[in-house]
């Protein structure tokens, strides 16, 4: 089992890792609109959503993988009226490549958010 950081990610928030490689496998954990320095990105949910993609892509790369090779895709949304906006988001990142995919709506986010998402992948 392999622990995965990249500085190029927002450090964790919380006793957890930013990804495990376990088997052939990338377990990521949920990224959320964070900056790498820890702040959390200005604007609504296309914002966000951009930032948590840029965020999963440096772990993906820390971990030996990238976006074609996600197995498994979860989304949480604070508000599911935002599911729309985010598929398009969501559709440039998997173009070709259509993981399996869970979209949740929860009560609250982390630091109040808008999206969190998570994903396992396949590494290289």
């Amino acid at each position: 089992m392999k622990y995965i950081h990249t500085d190029e990610a927002p450090a964790a928030i919380g006793p957890y890792s930013q990804a495990i490689v376990h088997n052939g496998i990338a377990y990521l954990s949920g990224q959320i609109p964070l900056k790498t320095d820890g702040s959390l990105v200005s604007g609504g949910i296309q914002e966000q959503c951009e930032q948590v993609f840029a965020n999963l892509a440096a772990v993906l790369e820390a971990s030996s993988s990238s976006f074609s090779q996600v197995i498994k895709a979860t989304v949480f949304l604070a508000d599911m009226d935002d599911f729309v906006a985010i598929n398009e988001i969501y559709a440039k990142y998997f173009a070709d490549h259509k993981p399996a995919r869970a979209a949740v709506a929860v009560k609250t986010l982390p630091k109040n958010v808008k999206v969190e998402i998570e994903c396992i992948a396949a590494i290289n």
